[in-house]
This record gives structure tokens, sequence and C-alpha cells, in this order.
């Protein structure tokens, strides 16, 4: 294994070589030094370590340089390193701007120029910088290699099971040399794929969820088999609980079926979320509160599904769905909504194969030069717009109503006005889409004249409405007629406590039908479906959990 890297950045020649020979100086013989002349080049050369399974210790990035500055660069190199340490160099005049940095991109340090002696001004900052990181270092990531198709609903959904879960991995198509090459080896056929490999040469063939997740790491098992608090789902709102649950002490576990960080994570930007003037990537903000409710020691289970809840005395049963369960004193239902299936005739059969429900993040890169539709008209699909413009030939926004303001944020009706390869169509419909392998065109409808036209297009992204993802409620837990969980005073039909209550008191405001249990972001009947109300709604939980538990 290669020494871990010091990653400087500087676009002045005589400052890059200057703070590369004094950091090579006094750490060239336990670390790499790695030098970059510009953001993206930087970029290139961190995602080529990451390939490799090499670590990356401290990255010093200068702040003023063309196309992409400091900041900017160590905003995106926090989603391939999230654990390196951040420096940005800066001038006396751009301490301003460095201040705000520690906001934008949770800085560690910044560096004023010159910083001669580095004996006084450099060395003691990347000392420190160093002693932060061995003390949690990056882990070691394996080289995962994904062999599939290009129109594989299966090998999509191996890729964005990956990346919606953080874990890096290089893709190559089934009829490319290097990917016909890996499947002879492993004696299969491109009928065999999605073929997932690792640097060590385990093969998984087609693999399912649970066995990708074991296979790369992530956990899946209990540690134990009760709990204080038991968390179900991991967008924004069961993240939050699970933070102030644990930091709070409460032994916590949270549970999640897919990935954490639920529609929010799959974002490409969310430029509302308090304390972000810049904006942050939904990833970014999953990881670092994924990584928040890991140092207070809180676990994190991907991959189980939860199909009962049940109460029994103080105790509240979960049973997953390969039968086995896990008990606790409380329990916080975050599961989120879902994007409402378009039912258009050809849709289901081109799912994964062109046809997508949400961001599908993973596909932008495929889409260069390309004709993108996106149907809906809230923010997801503004924001999905935005992050496709920057590869898509046009992005075409089909909504039912005459325009985007009543269910739009003002701020990405501005930025998708201003975007020249944006078009939004009103008063526009998906009647209907149809392909061979994969989808070829589309059947759009004006649901008010009838008329109907038809496109060609490969691209289909859908975010139309929200179901509450409660079914397997079944009737433990009183819910409203479109299935969102009732609590508080929703509860009190003409002032009477909801059948079954057995507590000599109301609900508190976020309880549901069954004391102990809560429920906390879209899930909850009329919720305001925002990240921040739903980071609020997972910390007020924990709040009222604390008043519970004192009255058992």
């Amino acid at each position: 294994m290669a020494n871990p890297a010091i990653l400087t950045v500087d676009d002045d020649p005589a400052v890059s070589r200057s703070v590369a020979r004094d950091i090579r100086r006094r750490y060239g013989d336990r670390y790499r030094v790695v030098r970059a002349d510009s953001g993206q080049a930087a970029l290139d050369a961190l995602r080529e370590l990451k390939l490799r399974g090499e670590q990356v210790a401290v990255m010093l990035a200068d702040y003023r340089m063309p196309h992409m500055n400091g900041i900017q660069f160590l905003e995106s190199a926090m989603d391939i390193y999230p654990r390196a340490r951040r420096v940005l160099l800066t001038a006396y005049a751009d301490t301003e701007a460095a201040i705000d940095a520690i906001n934008i991109v949770d800085l560690d340090h910044y560096l004023l120029k010159p910083w001669n002696p580095p004996e006084e001004k450099l060395y003691p900052v990347v000392d420190a910088m160093l002693d932060a990181w061995t003390a949690a270092p990056d882990e070691t990531i394996n080289d995962i290699r994904v062999i599939g198709h290009r129109w594989s609903a299966p090998s999509y959904a191996v890729r964005d099971f990956l990346a919606r879960n953080l874990v890096p991995y290089r893709w190559l198509l089934a009829d490319d040399p290097e990917g016909g090459r890996l499947l002879a080896a492993a004696g299969l056929t491109v009928d065999d794929v999605p073929l997932v490999l690792s640097s060590d040469g385990t093969a998984l063939v087609k693999p399912g969820e649970a066995e990708l997740a074991a296979h790369v790491g992530l956990t899946t098992t209990p540690a134990e088999d009760f709990y204080d608090l038991v968390v179900v789902g991991a967008g924004p709102a069961g993240l939050g609980a699970a933070v102030y649950g644990a930091s709070e002490g409460l032994r916590t576990v949270l549970l999640e079926q897919r990935a954490t960080g639920g529609q929010a994570g799959q974002s490409s930007r969310i430029e509302n979320y308090l304390g972000f003037p810049d904006g942050v990537s939904g990833a970014q903000l999953t990881e670092r509160a994924r990584r928040q409710a890991l140092r207070f020691g809180a676990e994190i289970l991907t991959t189980r599904e939860v199909v009962g809840l049940e109460s029994g005395g103080t105790t509240r049963l979960l049973r997953f769905g390969d039968g086995n369960a896990i008990a606790a004193h409380t329990v916080v239902l975050a599961t989120g909504v879902s994007y409402r299936m378009l039912e258009a005739p050809g849709l289901a059969e081109l799912t994964g194969r062109g046809v997508f429900y949400g961001s599908a993040a993973t596909e932008a890169p495929a889409c260069a030069g390309e004709e993108v539709y996106v149907v809906g008209g809230a923010n997801s699909a503004g924001q999905a717009a935005m992050h496709f413009s920057r590869y898509a030939r046009r992005v075409h926004i089909l909504i039912r109503a005459g325009d985007l303001r009543r269910s739009m944020s003002q701020y990405l009706i501005d930025q998708i006005e201003g975007t020249p390869n944006i078009t939004v169509h009103p008063y526009t419909s998906v009647a209907g889409g149809a392909g061979d392998d994969h989808l070829e065109r589309l059947t759009l409808c004006d649901p008010r004249s009838g008329e109907v036209r038809e496109v060609r297009t490969s691209w289909l992204f859908i975010f139309i409405g929200a179901e509450p993802r409660t079914d397997w409620l079944d009737k433990s837990i009183l819910r409203d007629d479109r299935g969102f969980v009732l609590t508080g005073s929703d509860l009190l039909a003409d002032g009477r406590r909801p059948p079954g209550w057995s507590l000599p008191r109301d609900p508190y405001h976020l309880e549901s039908s069954m004391p102990g249990v809560f429920a906390a972001g879209d899930v909850r009947a009329a919720s305001v479906k925002r990240v921040a109300s739903a980071v609020g709604e997972g910390a007020m939980a924990v709040s009222l959990i604390h008043r519970y538990m004192e009255t058992q």
C-alpha cells in the first residue's frame, strides 16, 4: 500500500513548487506529495487515487485560481475524500472568504501567504491536520468494478445503489474489450451481468442489495437486540433523530432499506438550507449527517426492510422482511415518501432503461449532448433539470400546470429562466413511451385539447407527487386517507383520544396513535416538505422521547 498523499493545488507555478518543496522536505518520508496546477487537475488526481484505493490525508488549495477557486475545489473534493483535512491558502485580503469557507466546506484551517518561515507558520498547521487525520483516517477503498449493459435495469440498480451509498466504483460495459476480458476471466457471458468485482478478485453475479451491501462493507446486522430508540428511514428526519438521540445518550439504531439521504440525498444541489449560502449537494449533506451520527455512537443498518410494528407493554417490536426482529423503548418513523409512478403505456417496461424515478445522478454524464425530459414542477424536478443542463444538449421540463410558480421555489425558477438550454413546456403530460431495448420515443399530450405529438429521446426522469412509505404499518398506526401518519392533535377526533390509547394524557405533538412511536418528516400528515423542517422534527422527536421515557 502506497503512503497516504498530501495534495497541493495552486495555479501559480512558483507558489506551487514552493509549497510542494516545503511539504516534501518535512513529510516526504511518510507521505506522497501530489501537486496540481488547477482545481480540475486536482480533482482528476483525487479520482485516480480513489480508484487505486489510496488515501489522502491533507489537501491544501489556493483560494484565487481561475475557473475553479479553492473553495469550489475543496467542496467538490469532499465528495471524493470526505475525511481528508482541508486547508485554504489565502492572501490577507481574502480572509473573509476563508472564514465563509468554514461553513461551506467544513474548512479545517486557512493559511495566510506567505508562510515563511515554514517551521513557524506552515508545519504546525500541517502537523495538526495530520494528527487529526491519523486519529480517524479515510477508509481504504477497494477498486470495485461493475460490468453490465448500458440499458440493463439490473445493472442500473447496482450502480444506483453503490452511488447512493457513496461507494466508489468503476463502470465497464460488457461489450467493451476490458469488460469482455473480465467476464471471460470469471467464466461468464454477457447474459450474466451485472457482475461486481472487488480488488481481491471476489465476484458477485447479479447480486441483490443485501448481498451487495455486505460485500462493500456496509453494516446490515444490529449489534444488539434491544435499543432505547429505533429510527426507521435515513432521510433528513431520520438522520436528525439519530444524531440527536445518540448525542444525548440513547442507544440508537437507524434502519434504512436502500441508502441514507432519502429523496434529499439524490438532490444535486440544495440552495435554501440554512448555513450553506452557496448551496450543498444532497450527497454531501447526507454524508456529513451520517458521519455525525456514527461519531455519536449510533448504528446505521442498510438493506433492512421493516415489515411490521407491534406493541408489547413498554416495548416496541419491529419485524424485518427476513423474519428477524428488533425491539426498543421508542421508535421514530421517518420513512419519507416515494415518487408516484407515472401511469402511461410502455413506461413500466422501460424503468431503469431510459425511464427513471428521481434524479438518477449516475446517468447524468451519459446524457451528454442528448435531449432530456423531466416530468414534474416541484423543487426536486427543478434541481434535477439544472443538474442535467450541465450535460444535455437540452432539458425539457414537462408540467401539467400553466407555469412553475405554484410549486417551485422562486430561486429555482430564476435559475431555470436564466439557463438557455432548459425549456419549460406548460400544459404537457406524458401519454406513453416506446422503444426496443431502451426508451426511444415519448408521446406527449396537451390535457386541454387532447392534441398529441411524438418526440425522440432516451431519457425521462420523473418527479411527480409523493406517496408515503407506510403500507407496512397496516392497522397498527392510524393514518389519513392518503397514508400519512397522524400525530398529536390530529389524533383527537372531537376531543377524544385515539382508540386503544392507554395513557392518561393526550399524544405529544409528533406522537402517533401508538404511545412511544413518533413520526417525523415527510411521512407525517400535514408536515412541511422541506429538508430543514424534517431535520427539525427529527430533533424534536428526540426531545419528546425523553419526556415519554421519564414517565414510563
